[in-house]
């Protein structure tokens, strides 16, 4: 039960529409038309991931993992505010949900005609004794471990737990019931930054592996003090990679350097170019002092990167 959500578009003064780069992935030909992988099985229909309203989506979308509870193995969404999010909707509707499973019959709120045909063959028959243990599990006085109650199949928690995520992880800790958190990936809106080669390691040991065909990395030296760094990169322009750090006052040029200038035991922001232009994005990582030994067997020139932060995604 992977959650996944679309946002709103906007329309540009020039008349060209902007979305989220998920929300664009989820409406394009390769998401909808994707090959079938038995090892990634959404219990939710596309039409309830596509729907425009986030509410009806977000229903529709507990309504069915709940229905397939017995088949769910993974619990999920992209990021950790949005799956705890999606907890907080089913405590406050799991009465409705109990009903809706019950008696067969989705609620009448649901307008989406997409959205009720795709659930419509989930709940092609009244199942109240799924209602009632349902009903059991949510009614208790604490919601602590209610996600391995409700899905006892499931091996893990997918979600980005990292960077500004990490302020979520004692309250995904309280509903998990002992489940191990994955973070298997960090990307931004540019592109995708690394995988956790190391996806069961617990969260504040998390490190990703620089990805280098995903885009041109370079990395600009901070101090480890945490002193102010004023960039002076432009995004979708030509201009230096140099940025300006004060120290007692005074400022002095950083120049950005290449992978193979990386430091052992520094800190570094991630100055990402990407195919279509240049992009400046903000990401503190640290290289430790085994930054070779283990991933030297890696075929690609990689990086052992540590988020702390997220400035700009």
């Amino acid at each position: 039960m992977y959650l996944l959500f679309t946002k709103p578009e906007i329309s540009t003064p020039s008349g060209l529409m902007a979305r989220p780069v998920l929300t664009s992935y989820y409406k394009s030909s390769n998401f909808r038309n994707r090959a079938f992988n038995r090892y990634n099985v959404y219990t939710s229909p596309d039409e309830t991931i596509l729907c425009p309203d986030s509410k009806q989506s977000m229903y529709c979308q507990l309504l069915c993992g709940l229905v397939q509870r017995e088949e769910v193995l993974r619990v999920g969404a992209v990021f950790a505010s949005a799956f705890l999010r999606a907890i907080k909707f089913l405590e406050e509707y799991q009465k409705e949900l109990c009903s809706n499973i019950r008696t067969g019959r989705l609620s009448d709120w649901i307008t989406d005609p997409n959205c009720r045909n795709a659930v419509s063959s989930f709940l092609s028959k009244p199942n109240s004794e799924l209602a009632d243990l349902i009903e059991v599990e949510c009614s208790g006085k604490s919601c602590e471990g209610i996600i391995k109650k409700l899905w006892p199949r499931t091996k893990y928690i997918e979600v980005i737990v990292t960077g500004s995520m990490a302020q979520y992880i004692p309250t995904l800790e309280f509903y998990s019931g002992g489940l191990p958190l994955v973070s298997t990936m960090y990307g931004s809106s540019e592109c995708y930054l690394g995988i956790n080669f190391k996806p069961l390691s617990n969260p504040s040991d998390v490190s990703y592996t620089l990805i280098p065909n995903m885009a041109y990395f370079e990395f600009l030296p901070v101090d480890k003090d945490n002193k102010k760094v004023i960039q002076a990169v432009q995004c979708n322009g030509a201009t230096d990679h140099n940025g300006k750090q004060e120290e007692d006052g005074k400022e002095k040029d950083v120049e950005a350097v290449d992978l193979v200038d990386v430091k052992l035991g520094h800190y570094y922001e991630l100055v990402v170019t990407t195919f279509t232009g240049k992009v400046f994005v903000m990401l503190t990582f640290f290289s430790p002092q085994n930054f070779y030994t283990e991933y030297f067997s890696i075929k690609c020139v990689t990086c052992f990167v540590l988020p702390i932060y997220l400035l700009y995604n």
